[in-house]
């Protein structure tokens, strides 16, 4: 570490700290957000796709021992540990049973220099030494937490070690946005040709009842196991898990799903049940109905089914899939399932247009399939070169002491510092990727 980089209790560097209440109010359909454990991402996002609310009235109780405010680092202490995110502009609303959160002292750290510190190794370690072990969850004590131990580098340094990061973060969070968009057009063009049935030369189609309601004239409705292959997953035994990358990528379930493709964490030696490059990846256990597609050959475990089209028309049966299972745990005629049998699955109502049809629909899909494919591997290269250069510029291993970086204390970036081939790593890890000036602390919004 770095001379002049003191270590000091955290306690030290933030304002207040604080915890959520120890009960739970009543919901309400609108209102001020019940912020909960799963409303905070792994890799310290807000995620607000599913929300509680509290009724406004109830607001001030709520808050009384605290309200979160922009800037704010929240973070889980019990039961599922290790997570954190920064409370964004606009927020309103009231921590959940089992979060707490700290206000960092700006004269003292910076914000995110000290939420990038709590993904570190070193900051996990501290937390592994003090787990309390409960008969049904783990916690951290709070009232242990403000001695805990943090590095302190000066200032400027803190802020320019938060905005290599946060560059990297900004890019991420800029194509994240992207494949939504395309992810969206993908699904509004499904929805234009095959539920508005405005499919080209639908003028001279009359339409004719069906199971799926009306369809035009000659379009059929067939049961997804007879056009697709489905293969249902089995787990091996755990004596063949491993993460050392023998054998091939093991799914269980829905946990490493992604945007488009699941993560590789866990391998298996024993070669059971496979899902080929391009299978789609269905759950048939809750969360029923999450879709994701293969990206190379992996071992598939109870929780997941493969499925591939006999007709090689693996994007019109995706884009159909997505459709009908935009609500995850419904079914058919849309009662819900914790799980799904493979009869169940073998006897999904799908619609089959005529071949031309689906032809030229993709035809018009490729491109955006193929742009969403290079953008989800941009951001898995940027996580990767964000990820090797964190444990190495929070250590001080990397020193930025004399690292010019714009936006930070009036400085300019260097051409030879910014991210070329946007966003591949190449040998070294550039310091700096070439990305708009960060104005936020986090991407999600409650909006």
């Amino acid at each position: 570490m770095i001379r002049d980089w003191k270590r000091v209790p955290i306690r030290t560097v933030y304002l207040n700290l604080f915890d959520g209440p120890h009960a739970t109010p009543e919901p309400a359909i609108e209102g001020p957000i019940f912020l909960g454990i799963k409303n905070i991402s792994e890799d310290g996002r807000l995620d607000f796709s599913e929300i509680r609310h509290i009724a406004e009235e109830d607001f001030l109780e709520w808050t009384r021992r605290v309200t979160p405010q922009p800037g704010d680092i929240v973070f889980t202490y019990e039961a599922t540990l290790n997570r954190y995110a920064i409370i964004p502009q606009g927020f309103k609303g009231c921590l959940g049973r089992r979060l707490a959160l700290i206000r960092p002292n700006p004269k003292v750290i910076d914000t995110d220099f000290l939420f990038y510190y709590f993904f570190s190794e070193d900051w996990r370690t501290t937390i592994s030494r003090n787990i309390l072990s409960g008969s049904t969850v783990d916690r951290i004590p709070l009232t242990s937490f403000p001695t805990f131990e943090i590095p302190l580098p000066p200032l400027p340094t803190q802020r320019k070690i938060a905005a290599i990061l946060s560059a990297y973060d900004d890019l991420i969070e800029n194509n994240t946005r992207r494949i939504a968009i395309l992810e969206e057009m993908a699904q509004s063009l499904y929805r234009e040709w095959f539920v508005h049935f405005r499919f080209p030369g639908h003028e001279k189609k009359s339409m004719v009842e069906s199971a799926l309601g009306m369809i035009p004239e000659g379009w059929e409705v067939v049961k997804l196991g007879d056009i697709c292959k489905i293969t249902m997953g089995q787990s091996p035994s755990s004596e063949f898990y491993n993460t050392a990358e023998e054998g091939l990528p093991f799914h269980q379930g829905v946990s490493d799903f992604g945007e488009r493709f699941p993560t590789n964490r866990m391998f298996c030696t024993a070669i059971n049940r496979i899902a080929e490059e391009g299978d789609i990846l269905f759950s048939v256990r809750a969360p029923v109905g999450r879709i994701n597609l293969a990206n190379k050959k992996i071992i598939i475990g109870r929780g997941l089914c493969a499925i591939r089209s006999s007709t090689g028309n693996q994007p019109f049966i995706y884009q159909q899939l997505r459709e009908q299972f935009q609500e995850e745990d419904t079914i058919g005629n849309g009662a819900i399932f914790k799980s799904v049998t493979k009869e169940d699955m073998h006897g999904i109502k799908m619609l089959q247009p005529p071949v031309s049809i689906v032809a030229s629909f993709e035809k018009l899909l490729h491109p955006i399939f193929s742009h969403l494919e290079i953008l989800i591997l941009k951001n898995a290269n940027l996580r990767q070169t964000r990820d090797l250069l964190l444990p190495k510029l929070i250590s001080g291993e990397i020193d930025v002491e004399g690292l010019a970086i714009a936006g930070v204390g009036g400085e300019e970036m260097g051409a030879s510092q910014e991210l070329g081939d946007e966003g591949r790593p190449q040998g070294s890890p550039p310091l700096h990727p070439s990305a708009p000036a960060r104005t936020k602390t986090t991407s999600a919004s409650p909006a």
